[in-house]
C-alpha cells in the first residue's frame, strides 16, 4: 500500500506541473495579438479579472475568427462548427458571442440561392456557371450573350415576355449560358424552373401512375422562367408532346411568361422531329402547332464555337 507520504508527493508535483501548464497558457494567450487588441480596448479590466476569466481568453484566442484557422466550413476547428466567436466585456465579465463566420455565411446565402433555382436532373454546371466565365470568343457568341444579358438586366424591373431559343452544335456552351443566367436570376430572387427534356419525359410518364402529373405541370406552367434544357433529344410520343408541353406552352403563352430553350436542331429540323411523334395526317398541323408556341414565348439564336467538352 502506497504511503501517505508518497502520494502527497505526487499529489504535489502534479500540482506543480498543473501550475506550470497554466502559467504557459497564460503566457501564450496574454502574447495572442487578437487578445491584446480586445485589453487594449478595455484598459479597465483588472489583472485578477483576467487569471479568473483566463479561459474565456483561451477560448476566444485558439479558434477562427474569419475563417484564417480552418481548411474549410466542413473541417472548422471552432466549438461551433460554422460559427465564429466575438468577445466583449460587459459588467466586469469577459463574454463570448458566436456568430455566423465567413464560410457559413456565404454557404448559407447559396442555399438560399438556390431555392430559387428549381430544376428536373440538375446538372452540376447550373451551380457553377457564372456570365464572368461564358466564352466571348465568336461574334455570334457575343450577340447570344448581350441578348441574354438585355434579358438579366431589364428583368431587375419588369420580367421580359420572351425568352431565347438557342440552338447549336454539341457542347458549345448552351446550356452553360443559360445556366448562368439563371444563377443571376437567383440572385435577384426570381425563381426558376430548369428542365433537362428528356428527364421530363420520364418523369411525365412516372407521374401518370400516382396522380401527381397535373400538380407538376402547373409548377412548370406558373414558374417566372421556364428553361427546357436539350429540347428534340427525348423520345416524344404524341401523347407528351400535345398534352404535357403543348399545355405548358399555351399557358405561358397566354400569360406572356418568358421560356428559354436550348436545342442540337434548328427550328425547321425541331418541327420536323416533333411531326414523327404519333400516326396519322394531323401529325405536321400538330408539330407547327408547337412550333408556333415556341415562336410566341421566344426568339432564336444560333450558338456558334468549338466544342468545349473536349
Amino acid at each position: 500500500m502506497e504511503s501517505i507520504q508518497s502520494a502527497l508527493s505526487k499529489w504535489m508535483k502534479g500540482k506543480e506541473s498543473f501550475q506550470k501548464s497554466l502559467n504557459n497558457m497564460e503566457e501564450d494567450v496574454l502574447s495572442s495579438k487578437d487578445v491584446q487588441a480586445f485589453l487594449k480596448q478595455h484598459p479597465e479590466i483588472t489583472e485578477d479579472q483576467i487569471r479568473k476569466q483566463l479561459i474565456k481568453l483561451y477560448e476566444y484566442d485558439v479558434q477562427s475568427k474569419a475563417c484564417e484557422k480552418c481548411p474549410s466550413l466542413e473541417k472548422c476547428c471552432n466549438v461551433v462548427s460554422g460559427y465564429a466567436p466575438e468577445i466583449r466585456y460587459e459588467n466586469g465579465l469577459i463574454k463570448l458571442s458566436y456568430h455566423e463566420c465567413p464560410r457559413k455565411e456565404k454557404h448559407l446565402e447559396e442555399v438560399e440561392k438556390q431555392k430559387f433555382i428549381q430544376s428536373l436532373h440538375m446538372p452540376k454546371e447550373i451551380h457553377e456557371a457564372s456570365f464572368d466565365k461564358i466564352y466571348l470568343d465568336e461574334e455570334a457568341r457575343i450577340n447570344v450573350f448581350s441578348q441574354v444579358k438585355k434579358f438579366f438586366d431589364q428583368s431587375d424591373e419588369e420580367l421580359p415576355k420572351k425568352g431565347l431559343y438557342l440552338y447549336g452544335k454539341f457542347g458549345v456552351g448552351k446550356t452553360y449560358i443559360l445556366a448562368a443566367l439563371a444563377n443571376a436570376l437567383a440572385d435577384q430572387r426570381i425563381d426558376t424552373y430548369f428542365i433537362y427534356m428528356p428527364e421530363l419525359v420520364r418523369e411525365m410518364k412516372a407521374s401518370i401512375n400516382d396522380s401527381s402529373i397535373n400538380g407538376k405541370i402547373d409548377r412548370f406552367k406558373n414558374a417566372s422562367v421556364l428553361i427546357l434544357d436539350d429540347i428534340g433529344a427525348e423520345f416524344s410520343s404524341a401523347w407528351f408532346r400535345d398534352e404535357v408541353l403543348g399545355a405548358i406552352l399555351q399557358y405561358r403563352m397566354m400569360e406572356r411568361l418568358p421560356v428559354f430553350f436550348t436545342s442540337n436542331y434548328a427550328p425547321d429540323e425541331l418541327e420536323s422531329i416533333l411531326s414523327k411523334s404519333g400516326k396519322g395526317d394531323h401529325e405536321q398541323l400538330k408539330a407547327a402547332r408547337i412550333m408556333e408556341r415556341i415562336k410566341q414565348v421566344s426568339e432564336t439564336y444560333e450558338v456558334v464555337g468549338q466544342n468545349y467538352r473536349d
